[in-house]
């Protein structure tokens, strides 16, 4: 695992995984990759940036939402993860790092593409961690379809933005009325959002969606004192690729941003970090791209 404190040629902080163009079964599970993720297990060291916060995370078990419940652990937060039923494996394994950091993690399993699931989301996080400072609306669907607009059902086009925005909404929704000034809300939206891949136009779409959601809430809540921002992801090594995107495309992911390589999903989480932060007190609305050198503005 690579140390994220010293100084490194970032384009080889990390090598490319080896198991690049490898299939999984979706929803995907990190212990069936060929190459593990770096969440930051043996590397992010925390500091009290977020001592006594309480964090919600959508898609918590693995990939950026593992990544991200571990680094706000270690830095002083509890964190309520919300995931599908399939995805126990992976969801143990983030709890287990959050409590090893010394927080409370908490279990809310369910589909969010159903409203009453994301109400218990926010329920359970109010009655069980007290009260919500930090809401991050991170569980995404995608699957790349190589025939474009022809071979997207309407059953997909329908998971994926009841996944992607409808979920966002309703949680964004139920929220805010347990948030205090200080608060802050982030949503991951992509490189896809201003970039759009033609085997992803509905994942992408989504994400378009998403950066603009966040930039007109932003403009709502700020004098509330409440914050919201997004961090748009590259191509990051993920359960996501290997269970949704075909070989021809997997096998050389990352291989064309700037830096030349996949980023892992420690490389994404202080972003995250930084926007949960006071250190951020003055920045609402915005998109911050951790993409390689990959562009969404």
């Amino acid at each position: 695992m690579a140390d994220q404190t010293k100084q490194t040629d970032p384009t080889e902080q990390h090598d490319q995984p080896a198991s690049l163009g490898e299939e999984i079964p979706h929803p995907g599970l990190t212990k069936d990759m060929g190459d593990q993720p770096d969440h930051g297990e043996d590397s992010y060291r925390g500091s009290d940036r977020l001592a006594g916060k309480r964090a919600v995370i959508t898609g918590g078990d693995s990939g950026i939402g593992r990544a991200v419940a571990l680094a706000f652990a270690r830095e002083g937060a509890d964190v309520l993860i919300s995931y599908l039923p399939e995805e126990e494996d992976d969801a143990a394994e983030t709890v287990r790092l959050v409590e090893a950091a010394g927080r409370k993690a908490v279990r809310c399993p369910g589909d969010i593409r159903e409203e009453e699931v994301c109400a218990q989301v926010i329920d359970t996080a109010v009655s069980e961690l007290g009260g919500i400072d930090v809401l991050v609306n991170n569980a995404a669907y995608q699957m790349a379809q190589m025939g474009g607009i022809a071979d997207i059902t309407t059953e997909q086009f329908d998971r994926v933005l009841k996944t992607n925005l409808y979920a966002m909404f309703w949680l964004c929704k139920l929220a805010i009325p347990h948030l205090k000034p200080g608060s802050v809300i982030i949503n991951t939206s992509s490189v896809q959002g201003t970039s759009p891949s033609p085997e992803l136009l509905d994942y992408a779409t989504t994400k378009a969606g998403i950066i603009n959601f966040t930039k007109g809430l932003a403009q709502e809540l700020a004098e509330k004192g409440i914050r919201v921002n997004t961090v748009a992801p590259g191509p990051i090594w993920t359960p996501l690729i290997p269970a949704t995107m075909p070989t021809e495309k997997s096998e050389s992911h990352g291989e064309s941003v700037p830096l030349g390589r996949a980023g892992q999903p420690a490389e994404v989480a202080p972003a995250y970090v930084f926007f949960a932060s006071q250190e951020s007190s003055y920045v609402t609305g915005e998109i911050l791209t951790v993409a390689g050198g990959g562009q969404a503005s």
